[in-house]
Formats: C-alpha cells, sequence, structure tokens
C-alpha cells in the first residue's frame, strides 16, 4: 500500500469514528430529551399557574413534591445547621414596637370584667419597657380588645432573638380554617381561597397554618368534609359548635366528627400538661424532618392557655424544644408546631373594619401584609368578632 492509499484508509477511519461518536451523542442528546422532556412539562406547567409564591421558593416547593424532598431537606439541614450563629451576641437596643396603643373612650361607659392575660415576665434583665406587655390591635369587641399582641426575648443564649406572641380571646371570637389554593389537595369547598369579601367587616387577624398534607403530617377537617384524615396520635387545633377552641391529642377517628366545626393536625404536641412533651428529647422523633428537634430555624406554633384562650408565638432561631420552652413561658398548657423556615409564618392584625390597616407582627420580608387578602397557595386560619353561626363562612 502506497503512501497515499494508507493516508486516505487513515482519513477514512478518522470520518467514521467522528461518525460513531456523533451518532453515540445524537443517541445519548435523545435519550436526554426524552428522559428530561416529562420533567421539564411538569415545571414549566406547574410555574405558569397562579400562586402566590415567588419563583425561587415555587422551584424549591416544585422539587420537594417531585421525589427531591431528600435532597432538599438534605440542604437545608445543612445550611442551617452550619449558618447557625454562635450563642450570645450584642444584645438588642430597643425590641420591635407591636400592636397599638388604646384610645381612651370618649365616655366612661361600664364594660363587663374580663379575663386578660398577665404580662409575659421578661427573662432578660435589665428588660426593655414594653417587654412582653400586651398592646391592643386597633379593634374592639365588648369594649376590649379582642386580640393582644407583645414581643419579648425568650433565650439568654440569645439575647438578640425575639419572640412574636399574640393572645386570642376565646369568648369574643370566632376562628376559621380556608384552604388555600393548592392545600390542602382534596379539598371540597376550597372556597375564594383568601379571607371572603362577605366577611371582612368582622376579620381581626389572620395567621399561618402547618405544614403541606404531601409530608403526611395530620389532618384537615372544616365544616363537616375531611379533606385529609384525621391521625390518632397527633396534635390538633380544633373548634367546637358553641365556639370553644383547644390544642390537644387528637384521641378520635378519621373524620371530622359532627360536634366540631375544623380541625388542623400538625405533628404531636410540643406542650402537654404546661410542660414541654418528653418526645422533644426522642432522637427518633421530629418536629419538621428537614431540620430535625435541634437546628435553629424561624419556628411558628399555637398553644391554649388555662383559660382556653389560643396563644400564638412566632421566633427565629428556634429548636422544637426552644419553642416548646417559648410556650410554657407564655402561659401555654398545650401547644402544637405550625409551619417552620422563614418563608412561612405570618400573623396580621386588622386595625380597622373591613381587613383595613393591616399590620404583620411577624416581620416576615417574603409575605406582604396583604396575604390572606388576596388568593395564597396554602391553608391558613381567620380570627373573626363572634358572628351567629358557628360553621366557617366561605362567601
Amino acid at each position: 500500500m502506497t503512501v497515499a492509499s494508507r493516508e486516505q484508509a487513515a482519513r477514512l477511519e478518522r470520518r467514521r469514528r467522528v461518525r460513531r461518536r456523533t451518532r453515540r451523542r445524537r443517541i445519548v442528546a435523545l435519550v436526554l430529551v426524552l428522559l428530561l422532556t416529562p420533567v421539564v412539562y411538569s415545571y414549566v406547567t406547574t410555574m405558569v399557574k397562579p400562586s402566590s409564591l415567588p419563583l425561587s421558593i415555587r422551584t424549591i416547593e416544585w422539587i420537594r413534591a417531585n421525589h427531591g424532598a431528600w435532597l432538599v431537606d438534605t440542604v437545608e439541614h445543612y445550611w442551617y445547621s452550619w449558618n447557625t450563629p454562635s450563642p450570645g451576641g450584642p444584645a438588642l437596643k430597643k425590641l420591635p414596637t407591636v400592636g397599638v396603643a388604646e384610645k381612651p373612650p370618649a365616655k366612661k361607659k361600664t364594660v363587663a370584667v374580663a379575663y386578660m392575660p398577665p404580662r409575659i415576665a421578661p427573662l432578660i434583665h435589665p428588660a426593655f419597657q414594653l417587654e412582653g406587655v400586651w398592646r391592643a390591635t386597633g379593634q374592639l369587641v365588648g369594649g376590649r380588645p379582642p386580640v393582644l399582641v407583645t414581643t419579648f426575648r425568650p433565650d439568654v443564649d440569645y439575647p438578640r432573638v425575639v419572640a412574636y406572641v399574640a393572645w386570642i380571646d376565646h369568648t369574643r371570637t370566632q376562628l376559621a380554617l380556608y384552604p388555600g389554593r393548592y392545600e390542602p389537595p382534596g379539598a371540597s369547598p376550597r372556597g375564594p381561597m383568601d379571607v371572603p369579601t362577605g366577611e371582612r367587616w368582622r376579620l381581626l387577624a389572620t395567621f399561618n397554618s402547618g405544614f403541606t398534607y404531601g409530608d403526611g403530617h395530620g389532618g384537615f377537617g372544616v365544616d363537616g368534609q375531611t379533606a385529609t384524615p384525621l391521625q390518632a396520635g397527633d396534635a390538633a387545633v380544633v373548634e367546637y359548635r358553641d365556639g370553644r377552641v383547644d390544642v390537644n391529642t387528637w384521641r378520635g377517628g378519621t373524620k371530622l366528627p359532627p360536634w366540631l366545626v375544623l380541625a388542623r393536625q400538625n405533628l404531636p404536641l410540643l406542650v402537654d400538661n404546661g410542660r414541654p412533651s418528653p418526645q422533644l428529647f426522642d432522637p427518633h422523633a421530629f418536629w419538621g424532618y428537614t431540620l430535625g428537634n435541634a437546628v435553629r430555624v424561624w419556628r411558628s406554633g399555637i398553644g391554649i392557655d388555662r383559660h382556653g384562650n389560643l396563644i400564638y408565638a412566632a421566633a427565629d432561631l428556634q429548636t422544637a424544644a426552644s419553642l416548646a420552652q417559648l410556650f410554657v413561658h407564655a402561659g401555654a398548657v398545650r401547644a402544637m408546631e405550625l409551619d417552620i423556615n422563614p418563608e412561612w409564618p405570618s400573623f396580621i392584625t386588622y386595625s380597622s373594619p373591613g381587613g383595613h390597616d393591616a399590620i404583620k407582627l411577624v416581620p416576615n420580608s417574603q409575605q406582604s401584609a396583604d396575604r390572606y387578602l388576596v388568593p395564597d397557595d396554602r391553608d391558613f386560619f381567620a380570627v373573626y368578632r363572634r358572628g351567629p353561626s358557628a360553621l366557617v363562612p366561605f362567601r
């Protein structure tokens, strides 16, 4: 074979190798396209749906819902573990101002004596002037504020942490639970996905609910309809037909019984009989699988005091155990965790009837004060002044 023939044969062989590589790459690309098309379709169709959340949070939630919860959980666990600040640090110079100053009545009126919660005793000294002092939120029912708010520093080891606490008088209010746009998935009726416009004249406050139901942490029921089965042993916030409310361990069946207006569950009790639950110290138990019991992050919860009134609380840098201690110190005899992570805790009060003059108690920069006055993706609670019907109004 001549030199020219060998060079020609080598060129042909190189061309054949290039064609084979090109064919293999095309096959691999086609396989990837076939595999990724359903993923891309799912992501795009999810992102174009109406939502109250920014794209970044919706992307994370989409990953969770599509077999990627383990990945999100792992990333969040290590992120929060590595970025938890050390104890101590600079102390606060003042507490955030919450609530509004009560206006003295134009004329003296006889007001029936009603229970008012005592000041939450400061844990860090010297205390700030209004630390733990309950303040009104702008509206009166029966001549007295039905919702009170305050702040205090709940942890001597983290003196810059602020707890945001609200107290709700059950004798003058009505609790309502509403499905959001997507949570819980099987809710019927779903309703307007925000506070019904026909009920805003008596709206006093709104606040966040618990985890998404894909995590399987309890049931949801409203007005005789059970959207997600109730689970024995999990904590539940409930409202009775006579207007009473409670936070306790669920001992009933999977369906909402006729004597209850609503029930919303989320994990076991944090506080029981005025003490933190022993399960908080069980390494196999958890309050938020992403972060377990011990990682410090924004957490929120709901409790009940010994007079049957609700207490809501949220704070940053909380473990499940520290949140339980916070509730005990605030006067709760039983309490359960609601949602966690910085995106979700919200407690909003309305200084004027009609849902006007909304004020965020929890300083959540990722949610506006209009949250729940427009359709929201997740279920939530509303607090009304007492009405004629015990049922949750959907119009």
